[in-house]
């Protein structure tokens, strides 16, 4: 049964392309064409919202990096040394760009490394 109407759903896109391409003069290839290099041209432009903030290193000072990173991510001590000691870690996934520059800014201030992706 749910063949039958799968078949006669598919048998109908069909007709109505064919109807809209003889009517418009237009082939569904021509738009896809026209539309692709537009869209990539768009997220080009567009700026990255969300960022990975990653700790490349914690520095000489890791007790100061370790203090910002359980301030700032709401982290027990021993879960944000581990975090620090474990360097290359990624700290955070998607935060937003002025959260991820902040905690960037910080973490550096005491003496860490860290890279946005």
């Amino acid at each position: 049964l749910v063949s039958k109407y799968a078949v006669s759903i598919v048998a109908l896109l069909f007709v109505l392309k064919s109807a809209v391409v003889s009517r418009e003069g237009v082939s569904a290839t021509a738009v896809a064409a026209v539309a692709g290099p537009a869209s990539a041209e768009a997220s080009a432009s567009e700026e990255k919202s969300t960022f990975t903030v990653e700790l490349a290193d914690g520095g000489a000072q890791k007790i100061a990096v370790i203090k910002v990173v359980k301030e700032v991510l709401a982290l027990g001590l021993k879960d944000a040394k581990d975090k620090v000691d474990a360097a290359p870690v990624v700290l955070a996934e998607n935060m937003k760009k002025e959260e991820a520059e902040d905690l960037k800014k910080k973490i550096e201030e005491a003496g860490g490394k860290v890279n946005l992706k």
